[in-house]
């Protein structure tokens, strides 16, 4: 047997004692999680999501990592959230308990999954940061829920009078009825809401048509016949699955009341992915408005480049930027937490105060008591030669807006 001496004693607690703990204060890599769909019938906006974060940890990575930590770098863990609520509550399940050293996750597309989701991982105590919409993300009194887009309440607030300035300008008038034709996901049924309770009368409108329907809708005919009924001002059109979309500007356009015949404006991204033009042609989509949280714009002249030639996408929607401007929060968050813990993650989120915002339109990177961004502002993007381009705010607006001729 070995003789032990006061020095081996003394060289197996630096082993044993001081090790672990260096390695635990600055590990080399660091886990963040982005749970998005990967499969079913929201994979393409799932797959835009994990570009943004690949490019934003790519550079994060190539610009020394987090710097707190020793230089450790960021490794994006991707989870399958599916296609249904409950698929994405199961997916956020599983990745509480097969991730358990995640710091941080950005998701879940549909507001409706990140509803889903967040009930498991406030539990957790993971700090999730989110691009959707729904104002009951942050109104449940969660700790670990991060909004970086402005509310589809908000959203539809700062819209409405922008939409109403531009017809006015446009026409010589202002508009009096509008139709609202929706899905019942989570973000739509938001934006509608808003609209119901006051929004409208604020701004001197009336709704005449008022239509839900369940995603993915078989016919369209119905829908489109009541509106062509009514000939209001304006339609706000909340389709959020992009055969549904189609579906219904084709129906409209078979039934004379396509290309501008009566002024299109949506929320959301869903109308103007690139997909659309597989199955939509560029006539049909022109001059429609769409009200977003966020996207490529003034000032994201380099990333829109880089996501064009990295992975051949036509331009940039907000499934990207948002995604990697969340990638750099989480960073900035582990930089001012000094330790990869996700509680401390989150108390730096709460305590962050970064100043104006980068990668998303207006307001501050700051989060309120409820875990809103503050001051976030929206965009409007019009389709415009076959493009979506930004064209509100002006401070970001890539293109002057038009709007359609009757």
């Amino acid at each position: 047997m070995s003789k032990i001496t006061r020095r081996t004693l003394l060289a197996g607690a630096s082993v044993g004692l001081v090790a672990p703990r260096a390695w635990a204060q600055a590990p080399s890599e660091v886990k963040v999680g982005l749970l998005v769909p990967v499969s079913g019938l929201y994979a393409r906006p799932g797959l835009v999501m994990r570009h943004g974060a690949e490019m934003a940890v790519d550079h994060i990575n190539a610009q020394g990592g987090v710097k707190s930590l020793g230089g450790a770098k960021l490794k994006l863990v991707v989870l399958d959230s599916g296609d249904t609520t409950e698929k994405a509550k199961n997916a956020a399940q599983r990745m509480v308990a097969q991730e358990p050293d995640l710091v941080a996750a950005s998701g879940a597309y549909l507001s409706s999954f990140t509803l889903a989701v967040t009930e498991v991982t406030e539990r957790a105590n993971l700090p999730v940061l989110t691009l959707s919409y729904s104002d009951l993300i942050t109104d449940r009194g969660f700790k670990y829920v991060f909004q970086t887009s402005a509310t589809a309440g908000s959203q539809a607030k700062q819209a409405l009078p922008q939409i109403v300035k531009l017809a006015e300008a446009a026409s010589g008038k202002k508009p009096k009825t509008v139709a609202i034709v929706t899905d019942n996901t989570g973000a739509s049924v938001a934006s509608a809401k808003s609209m119901r309770e006051g929004l409208l009368a604020e701004n001197g409108l009336q709704l005449i048509v008022d239509e839900t329907f369940t995603p993915p809708l078989a016919d369209a005919t119905s829908l489109v016949q009541k509106v062509r009924a009514a000939r209001p001002d304006l339609l706000f059109f909340l389709p959020t699955v992009i055969s549904d979309a189609k579906l219904l500007l084709e129906k409209m356009n078979e039934f004379g009341l396509g290309q501008g015949k009566i002024p299109t404006i949506s929320f959301g991204i869903a109308i103007a992915e690139p997909d659309m033009l597989q199955t939509v042609s560029p006539e049909l989509l022109q001059g429609v408005l769409t009200c977003v949280a966020s996207w490529g714009a003034k000032g994201h002249e380099a990333l829109i480049a880089e996501l064009k030639s990295r992975y051949k996408e036509p331009w940039m929607t907000q499934n990207a930027i948002s995604t990697y401007g969340d990638m750099w929060i989480i960073k900035d968050a582990l930089e001012k937490a000094g330790k990869a813990d996700r509680v401390a993650v989150a108390d730096a989120l709460r305590s962050m105060d970064g100043g104006p915002s980068k990668y998303y339109p207006l307001g501050e990177i700051k989060f309120d008591e409820k875990g809103r961004r503050v001051g976030a502002g929206m965009t409007i993007v019009q389709w415009q030669s076959g493009v979506p381009v930004t064209v509100f705010p002006p401070q970001l607006a890539l293109a002057q807006p038009f709007w359609p001729k009757n």
